[in-house]
């Protein structure tokens, strides 16, 4: 039985580990060509190796490097049919105001909001921090998606899915620079679809809620219950869940979506 994406080649940035890793190896178990990016070469290259693609190192804030490597790619495989928009960090782990966070808890639960102690969440946030998140977020899928339909709109096909998160559809206030960069990706996402949607491409973006990889490890086990406590299902999502959701907007089953935003949260309550 011939595979839905035989030889369709997929572009997947921060692809090492995680949801990019787990969605390479989706794709490729459907007969895609995978080509995986990520910081580390070595890293990257395991995860390539693996499934029989390309592996590419850059960081995807460098438009140039993301350009180039996207176009290197193509030369060698002679087209780009997937480009997933996946490289992120983590939002900041809060778990050193876990106490004064638990403290406020108790103190609305008795009405005493005049006795809330600030968190500072924005006053904390420095220029570098929000920055950083910004371009890593926000301009690393510009800079995928740009570099991806300078090869979709000739061939007038293609898939784009961006990953944007929950927090960019409930904006958190412990996060407000990953909740802003999220945010900017759906409407990135929206915007772009409406460029492209007569020319055969599809652009989507995925919002997963609390999955468990590694951006998680300097969660502590207090602040992960938490978070659990808020998810309908009781546990958090793993990363093959995830790239289901992202095999079916690489394949043909999605051909009438585009432009629109599918929350993967196993019932997060936002």
């Amino acid at each position: 039985m011939a595979q839905e994406l035989q030889d369709k080649v997929a572009f997947i940035t921060g692809g090492a580990s995680g949801l990019g890793a787990a969605a390479a190896r989706r794709l490729a178990a459907d007969g895609a060509i995978v080509v995986v990016n990520d910081l580390s070469l070595d890293a990257a290259q395991k995860v390539a190796d693996e499934v029989g693609g390309l592996a590419y190192a850059f960081d995807v804030t460098n438009s140039n490097a993301f350009n180039d490597a996207v176009d290197d790619a193509v030369q060698k495989l002679g087209r780009l049919d997937i480009m997933v928009n996946n490289a992120g960090i983590a939002p900041p782990n809060t778990s050193s105001k876990m106490e004064r966070t638990m403290n406020n808890m108790a103190k609305r639960m008795t009405g005493d909001i005049a006795a809330l102690e600030p968190m500072n969440y924005t006053v904390d946030l420095s220029d570098e921090e929000w920055d950083r998140m910004i371009q890593v977020h926000l301009y690393g899928t510009f800079y995928g998606c740009r570099a991806a339909l300078r090869h979709m709109t000739p061939q007038r096909s293609g898939r784009i899915i961006n990953i944007s998160s929950v927090l960019g559809l409930y904006p958190s206030a412990g996060a407000p620079h990953y909740s802003v960069a999220k945010t900017g990706i759906i409407s990135l996402t929206k915007a772009v679809a409406g460029d492209v949607a007569p020319h055969g491409i599809n652009v989507n973006a995925v919002c997963p809620g609390w999955i468990d990889t590694p951006l998680l490890t300097p969660f502590s086990e207090q602040m992960k219950a938490g978070i659990v406590m808020r998810i309908g299902k009781g546990r958090m999502g793993m990363a093959e869940e995830l790239a289901e959701m992202i095999r079916f907007l690489a394949g043909p089953e999605s051909e009438y979506c585009t432009g629109d935003v599918y929350p993967v949260s196993g019932g997060y309550a936002g």
